[in-house]
């Protein structure tokens, strides 16, 4: 990602300059490692789930 370049991501909401993309949306470093270590059962993998359900993915026919 390019020096001082900030995009919102789809976990927090927050600006943030350091993260990953996937497909076309962005998620902050500190939201993939909490999801990375979020067991199944935790009252968060649900919001985790939902959020990541914005990552579509477009198949051309």
């Amino acid at each position: 990602m390019e020096e001082n370049e900030r995009k919102t991501c789809i976990v927090c909401g927050e600006s943030k300059e350091e993260g990953i993309t996937v497909v076309t949306e962005f998620i902050c470093t500190s939201c993939e490692t909490e999801m990375v270590n979020t067991n199944a059962d935790d009252e968060k993998y649900p919001f985790f789930v939902k959020q990541l359900k914005q990552l579509t993915v477009r198949f051309h026919a």
